[in-house]
């Protein structure tokens, strides 16, 4: 990650959370402590944070700008890069599954934009409320590409509308890929309720959802629940997943298809 995009993103963190641990960030943005450490240094002298002890602060509200928006969940560009290579043979798998002309959804995530690079050369309508994945597609390949309306929130790359009137209720599409913070017996977890608002709207609009998820995701809770288990109808995932739990998401009628992580690069 650039130092631009690491700075952009470690404010935004910090305007979400008003303090924040080295720790925590070096965990957040996939950075050592040395470099969120500098960093950390470089934007007070700038006058853009406050410096103290084991992290930083946000400004007092009348020495910074307005506050902007944001969701809780993962920033974009450090979980982009953290299992790269399952992630991006999930996603080879997940464009298997569709056929050229198709009318699909692909929600905002690490995981699903990692379709990208096998979606380059196919001709589906895409409508997916990922702005960096709509960016990046529109320029390597002639697939029709759909934004709905709403607000950018940057940290992770995605468009939500708290409005109903958003153009997503005038599509159909016969699926809808998505990633998720954590699935299991509770169901499809998500970690910020605007992100359910938007993606119970996106799933309406698709008659069978399949889910990326690698094996860390798996039994993994988070703070909220999208949806349950009878709602998914395909999980990608890789081999290390442990057989048991396989076997329970099968037994919850969920096609499961598994990845071979020994042809990760």
């Amino acid at each position: 990650m650039l130092e631009k995009q690491r700075h952009k993103l470690l404010l935004d963190i910090l305007d979400e959370q008003q303090f924040v641990s080295v720790n925590d960030l070096s965990t957040q943005l996939n950075a050592s402590e040395a470099t969120i450490r500098r960093d950390i240094t470089k934007l007070s002298n700038q006058g853009q944070l406050r410096k103290i002890r084991g992290g930083a602060e946000v400004l007092k509200v009348q020495d910074r700008k307005v506050r902007r928006p944001h969701i809780s969940g993962s920033a974009f560009l450090a979980a982009k890069e953290q299992r790269a290579d399952v992630k991006r043979l999930i996603a080879q798998e997940a464009v298997k599954l569709c056929e050229d002309g198709e009318f699909i959804i692909i929600n905002g995530g690490s995981s699903t934009y990692m379709m990208k690079e096998f979606l380059a050369d196919r001709h589906l309508n895409v409508l997916t409320n990922s702005f960096v994945l709509a960016q990046d597609l529109s320029e390597v390949s002639d697939n029709q590409i759909t934004l709905p309306g709403g607000e950018l929130y940057r940290k992770q790359g995605i468009i939500l509308s708290a409005f109903e009137n958003d153009t997503i209720q005038y599509y159909h599409a016969s699926k809808m890929f998505m990633g998720t913070p954590g699935i299991g017996e509770f169901g499809v977890m998500e970690s910020d309720p605007l992100l359910i608002q938007t993606e119970q709207k996106l799933k309406k609009q698709a008659d069978q959802l399949i889910i990326l998820a690698d094996s860390t995701k798996l039994n993994k809770r988070s703070n909220f629940i999208l949806c349950p288990l009878a709602d998914v109808d395909i999980l990608i995932t890789d081999s290390e997943a442990d057989p048991k739990t396989v076997r329970f998401f099968e037994d919850q009628n969920i096609k499961v298809i598994l990845v071979d992580v020994s042809q990760a690069e």
